[in-house]
């Protein structure tokens, strides 16, 4: 079994598990390794490196004294520690999305008019969601009903592997 690191062109980075390097070749030549964010099927792989796991455990050291606190400092994270916080931030984000997605129900292009007839208790009220235009969700906001607007993440269509 081989793992690679892979990214888009818009630098979504996850994993791909291949039973060798010419089957993640040949789905790459096919197009069928795609961004679980984008949907981009311009997929790289990207530099990584042997995990090795230590015996011993290391602990943080915190400054001793009052002059190199923390407080008021800033925090700064390079190399590995940046990718792992941004892995864990697309995760979070996409287990988000995933479970707001499945307490909605999609009404596709006729949200607005679904959101209206929720409104003016027409229809049971219920969270939905759908495709509907910037003057449209505007219109909307006017009325006061409240909507979110949210970029359409295809990968949150499907179930990612």
């Amino acid at each position: 079994m081989k793992v690679y690191n892979l990214a888009c062109p818009l630098d979504h980075r996850f994993e791909g598990w291949f039973a060798s390097e010419e089957d993640c070749l040949a789905q790459q030549d096919r197009g069928m390794l795609a961004c679980p964010v984008c949907d981009s099927t311009e997929i790289t792989r990207m530099p990584s490196a042997p995990h090795i796991g230590k015996s011993s455990s290391t602990e943080l050291a915190l400054p001793k004294t009052e002059s190199e606190s923390l407080s008021g400092g800033v925090v700064a994270l390079t190399g590995s520690d940046h990718s792992h916080l941004e892995a864990q931030v697309q995760a979070a984000f996409l287990k988000g999305m995933r479970e707001l997605m499945g307490r909605s129900e999609d009404v596709g292009n006729s949200f607005a008019d679904e959101a209206r007839k929720i409104h003016y208790k027409e229809s049971p009220e219920r969270s939905i969601r759908g495709q509907t235009t910037l003057d449209e969700a505007e219109a909307l906001r006017e009325e006061g009903i409240d909507v979110l607007s949210m970029p359409m993440i295809p990968a949150l269509k499907n179930t990612l592997q």
